[in-house]
């Protein structure tokens, strides 16, 4: 095996035997066990890391074979019989398109990881709470590696149990209500994804993602029907309005460590495979139904935000913004060109960084509380001012201030939108550039109603310290937050090749 087939295997493997050895440590270590999790997901990301290199002599080259079907191809690739009596194969590969994703999801669990070892939500009983996070990292890296369209249906179910105990069990008062509404939106789309992957195969006679980008030999009618099925069931997990609905009841109930990877990494599940699957599947199908997705997404990205100005809990209040900042990221994939996709790309990354941001103040904001009413976290500047700067500074970064990271997805979106033009592109683009500032219009009332004014009762208990190890925790985000802001290449580099050869395949 070569060293680039070692880090896939690793990369899976390494989270894999990591929950496997917590789960067996006795419930008397589990301090222990919550350690040993953290270095097991720590191993991860160092692995995940050393899959940039050997790539073109250490950078990013995009190499088409002499031979083969023009697309996107891995970088590094693993591919061994699976179920031979199936013709079922065990494809792995990482490329410009999943690497971000693959380095940020393994990050996020680190410091998710981190955050259990420091201290276990209620009620306790973290040895279990950190192999629940490195099952559903195995599943969430699995979706992102998967370059045969069975084992990317298995690595996307992976998640689904698992993330329904970490709701079900360490959530809020209604925990149960949510774990069982995002399982039952989940087995929905699980059902579409799975009948489309049927379509696919049973026309093609073969799961290989990366023979099938462009559309293979798939008939145009085959095409529309794939797209219309893998869309829905992707729309659910990004989520798309109107499948958003379970979100806020997921984000409002989870633990912050299930916040941080539902809106971190686990939403891009389904616009990372909107563009893997359903776009390098099915072009035809895309392009068809492309202004119908455009205008489901720039109407998730208006009622996110109103819902948002309307809003008086501060979890649910993050929640909704997530359903209008992935709003534009649906947007610029419906573009279906490069500027879009490019915009969808780094829109993923710079939400799931500094949403996860968001949820980890909000969820020490709610721990020292106990309450998450705006209407009662009022003066925090007066009492925790650090803690309040973070937070103003996580807000900022959403609203989309130049110089930041979130303003770069949604302002190329925009742009993707209005350079195909016409009447209802263009529509669109004005209507998605208002929805922007509206995004600024709630999180700046949510400072106003929590930072400003009079310490209420709830937050009179704060001190100025005591943050030290969650600021640590913190401190990759913000990092990121401001170096994607200010050097947008960092994101869109990696991307660019895999990218143009996405739309030159499909084209």
């Amino acid at each position: 095996m070569t060293a680039g087939q070692v880090g896939l295997v690793a990369t899976l493997g390494l989270p894999a035997l990591g929950a496997v050895l917590v789960a067996v440590l006795p419930e008397r270590a589990d301090r222990a066990a919550r350690a040993v999790a953290t270095g097991f997901a720590a191993a991860t990301l160092v692995v995940s890391v050393l899959l940039y290199f050997g790539v073109g002599g250490g950078g990013f080259v995009h190499q088409v074979p002499e031979q083969g079907p023009p697309g996107v191809h891995p970088w590094h690739e693993l591919d061994l019989p699976w179920v031979p009596g199936l013709d079922l194969r065990f494809h792995l590969g990482v490329d410009g398109l999943s690497y971000p994703l693959v380095v940020l999801t393994t990050l996020l669990t680190l410091l998710c990881c981190a955050y259990t070892w420091w201290r276990a939500p209620e009620p306790g009983r973290g040895r279990a709470l950190a192999a629940l996070l490195l099952v559903i990292e195995v599943g969430i890296l699995g979706t992102f590696l998967a370059l045969d369209l069975v084992l990317f249906f298995v690595f996307f179910e992976v998640v689904l149990l698992p993330m329904y105990a970490v709701i079900a069990v360490w959530g809020g008062e209604r925990r149960r209500h949510a774990a069982r509404k995002f399982a039952l939106y989940t087995l929905f789309g699980s059902v579409l994804l799975l009948v489309g992957v049927f379509v696919v195969v049973s026309a093609t006679g073969t799961a290989d993602v990366v023979a099938l980008t462009g559309g293979g030999e798939l008939t145009r009618t085959t095409q529309l029907v794939a797209f219309t099925l893998f869309a829905l069931a992707f729309a659910v997990k990004s989520p798309l309005w109107p499948l958003h609905s379970w979100l806020p009841d997921a984000h409002g109930q989870a633990p912050t460590v299930g916040s941080v990877i539902l809106a971190g990494v686990l939403l891009k599940m389904g616009t990372y495979g909107l563009i893997r699957i359903g776009v390098g599947v099915a072009p035809e199908g895309a392009r068809w139904a492309a202004p119908v997705l455009a205008v489901l997404a720039v109407a998730a990205i208006i009622v996110g935000s109103l819902v948002c100005l309307a809003q008086t809990e501060l979890k649910r209040l993050i929640a909704y913004s997530s359903v209008g900042h992935m709003g534009f990221v649906v947007l610029g994939i419906a573009t279906v060109t490069t500027t879009g996709i490019q915009a969808a790309l780094i829109g993923n990354i710079a939400h799931g960084v500094i949403t996860s941001l968001l949820f980890f103040v909000a969820g020490a904001i709610k721990d020292r509380a106990h309450t998450g009413e705006l209407a009662e976290l009022g003066g925090l500047r007066e009492t925790a001012p650090r803690l309040a700067g973070v937070l103003g500074f996580a807000a900022v970064a959403s609203l989309g201030l130049p110089g930041l990271a979130g303003f770069w997805g949604e302002a190329f979106a925009i742009v993707a939108a209005l350079r195909l033009g016409g009447p209802i592109w263009t529509t669109l683009g004005v209507i998605a550039a208002f929805g922007g500032a509206l995004t600024a219009a709630y999180f700046l009332r949510m400072l106003r109603r929590i930072s400003h004014g009079p310490a209420t009762p709830a937050v009179s208990r704060f001190t100025p310290g005591g943050y030290a190890v969650e600021q640590a925790i913190w401190a990759p985000l913000v990092v990121l937050t401001l170096a994607i802001g200010l050097l947008p290449p960092i994101a869109l580099d990696v991307a660019d090749e895999p990218v143009k050869a996405l739309i030159e395949a499909i084209s």
